[in-house]
């Protein structure tokens, strides 16, 4: 967001933020080539030295942070607590803060348009399985926001693009629209005061290639960036932003120990839901927090239910294995038992039920409907980056928002990569390049080359390759 027209537009704003990071703060080096012609032309990112990146996306010119690859999901939740820390020092550093900030949200209450947390997960799973597996995954999918969803004030609903009540404009820009065959219109839903999911009534198919206008829970990417062995990336599109480092950590270990099961033929059977889309927007809007969904064999069962029989079966499977599948495994169980017995007992640990409480005593104290326009500003700071003014850096503040991680450690992973991925040989190279500027490179996830036809390989993600980079000379 940008209150002053005098830094330029939004666009402009960003374009300088990415700038300033590469150029100033010189926190990673920019791409020279293009990476997409479309979507990610020359110098509109570039990889970081912490291994990830930073980047504008062209469709709809926003900021995005990826994570270096990670294989343990506590580094995950650093690494992604860095990327907002890293994005904030920016704005600090160049004294905007002020007039510009970041949200780390998925929904634009008043312009119709959602943005997403997209996951990737390595997976073994053979091409000529993987429709049946994704039926395995797709119940926990559906479900998990009763602990994963970042929630939100209010509701929208499709409709046709010319309706009067259409809020979403369509954007200015031709690559808006590369790929896409169908088109919506997006109506504020007066009917729904609170739900769960800030991205559930957005979502239309179950598995779909293209991610605007047709978006999915799972969106399938067959490239060879995480190719390795008969691995395939796993993209799921049905993500949110979760300020509560406990919910990300809670989203990303289970979601990590189901496709274990799936890829061990382990996930539980007589799961599969009678419409996943369907149950995504019934269970995030059911104020009553009884959370029934429909089985393709006519039974009916609660959201807790099933992610007892995903929680049942990896307790079968993994139990023991090691303390840190242990410690999420404990949690995981308490955070259903307390959903089951108090679903507003976890607003000292989720980010939707702390919203909950938060807004209804807002309410009560002012005297205001859910209808209110002041909610959409609360729920929109809740997620605001900076942490003198989020609702959420207050909430950890004052202890009643647990943190996974150590501010120590966050400022360590904004410029320093995992020390068990590819990420950790990547990000010495970028710094190696930050050293000696006149040197010509293209950077891509599996591989680098230098100029005088060098060139290395980061084919393998479980490969540090800190011995290849040391050997490195520029």
């Amino acid at each position: 967001m940008v209150r002053d027209p005098s830094l330029g537009s939004v666009e402009e704003v960003v374009e300088k933020v990415k700038d300033h990071a590469f150029c100033n703060r010189r926190l990673g080096v920019i791409d020279l080539h293009a990476r997409d012609y479309a979507f990610e032309p020359a110098r509109a990112g570039g990889f970081l030295r912490n291994g990830g990146r930073l980047y504008i996306d062209a469709v709809g010119s926003h900021e995005e942070y990826a994570t270096p690859e990670c294989l343990d999901f506590d580094d995950i939740v650093l690494y992604d607590r860095a990327g907002r820390e890293l994005l904030q020092n920016i704005l600090d550093d160049m004294g905007i803060t002020e007039a510009v900030s970041f949200h780390n949200n998925a929904i634009d209450h008043f312009g119709g348009h959602t943005f997403g947390c997209h996951e990737n997960y390595l997976v073994q799973i053979e091409d000529r399985f993987f429709t049946d597996a994704l039926s395995d995954l797709l119940p926990f999918l559906a479900t998990r926001q009763i602990f994963a969803g970042a929630g939100r004030v209010g509701g929208h609903r499709l409709t046709r693009p010319s309706s009067k009540s259409n809020i979403m404009t369509l954007g200015e820009h031709e690559v808006d629209y590369v790929w896409v065959s169908n088109f919506y219109g997006v109506e504020i839903d007066p009917t729904v005061n609170f739900q769960l999911s800030q991205r559930a009534d957005h979502i239309v198919k179950t598995i779909s290639s293209r991610v605007r206008f047709n978006r999915a829970i799972i969106n399938p990417k067959w490239d060879n960036y995480y190719n390795y062995s008969n691995l395939h990336r796993l993209h799921i599109l049905f993500g949110e932003s979760n300020m509560s480092e406990y919910a990300t950590y809670l989203k990303i270990g289970t979601t990590s120990l189901v496709l274990d099961l799936i890829e061990e033929n382990c996930a539980p059977r007589n799961t599969e839901l009678l419409d996943p889309i369907d149950t995504l927007r019934s269970v995030s809007r059911d104020p009553s927090y009884r959370w029934i969904v429909r089985l393709r064999n006519g039974r009916t069962i609660s959201a807790v239910d099933i992610q007892r029989l995903y929680l049942e079966a990896s307790l079968k499977k993994m139990g023991g294995h090691d303390a840190k599948t242990d410690r999420l495994l404990r949690e995981w169980e308490k955070i259903l038992d307390d959903l089951e017995r108090d679903p507003l007992s976890t607003s000292d640990r989720l980010d939707w039920s702390a919203k909950r409480v938060l807004y209804q005593q807002y309410i009560d104290e002012e005297n205001i409907s859910w209808q209110d326009d002041s909610l959409q500003s609360l729920d929109l700071e809740y997620h605001n980056l900076n942490p003198r003014v989020s609702i959420h850096a207050a909430l950890e503040d004052s202890g009643m928002m647990p943190r996974v991680t150590e501010e120590k450690s966050v400022g360590y992973a904004v410029v320093n990569p995992p020390n068990n991925t590819r990420a950790f040989g990547r990000g010495m190279v970028v710094s190696k390049l930050l050293a000696n500027p006149s040197t010509r490179y293209v950077i891509d996830w599996d591989a680098i080359y230098l100029e005088k036809n060098r060139q290395m390989d980061l084919k393998n993600p479980f490969h540090t390759y800190e011995r290849e980079a040391r050997l490195i000379k520029l």
